[in-house]
């Protein structure tokens, strides 16, 4: 039944996928991260440490692949900045893993917090702009 459901949510994921924009698909990304840290979290706390592992893998495997989708031609300081901090996050799950501290998962969980608030909090108006800039990039290149 177990493998049925995770197959399902598999799959439900790769439809949402296919249907998003590139904003939903940041905002699925994010959401992932946050459900990873805390399944890890918990993972510490009961002693599961094959489940932690597999879940801080997850979360840095997705904050590594955000950090490479960061546009440094447009996002200028924000890129720079958001970029040293995926990279110092990815770090603290390293710290996370190795010393199975929960703190170190709760303090990356602040910090993508907030990097999840600002992302959802974009007006609509400004994610229509820089889809039609990246689709005018695209088309020229």
């Amino acid at each position: 039944m177990n493998l049925k459901l995770k197959h399902y949510q598999k799959e439900a994921t790769k439809t949402q996928m296919a249907d998003a924009e590139p904003y939903q698909i940041i905002q699925m990304l994010m959401v992932g991260v946050m459900d990873s840290l805390a399944l890890a979290k918990g993972s510490i706390e009961r002693g599961d440490y094959e489940q932690k592992s597999r879940s801080l893998s997850k979360a840095s495997s997705i904050i590594v692949a955000l950090r490479s989708s960061l546009d440094f031609s447009v996002g200028g300081e924000v890129s720079d900045n958001l970029n040293a901090l995926y990279e110092y996050m990815t770090e603290r799950l390293i710290d996370a893993s190795l010393a199975k501290d929960t703190e170190a998962v709760d303090e990356v969980a602040s910090l993508f917090r907030e990097i999840k608030s600002a992302w959802d909090d974009i007006p609509m108006e400004a994610r229509v702009e820089a889809e039609q800039q990246r689709a005018a990039t695209a088309n020229v290149g």
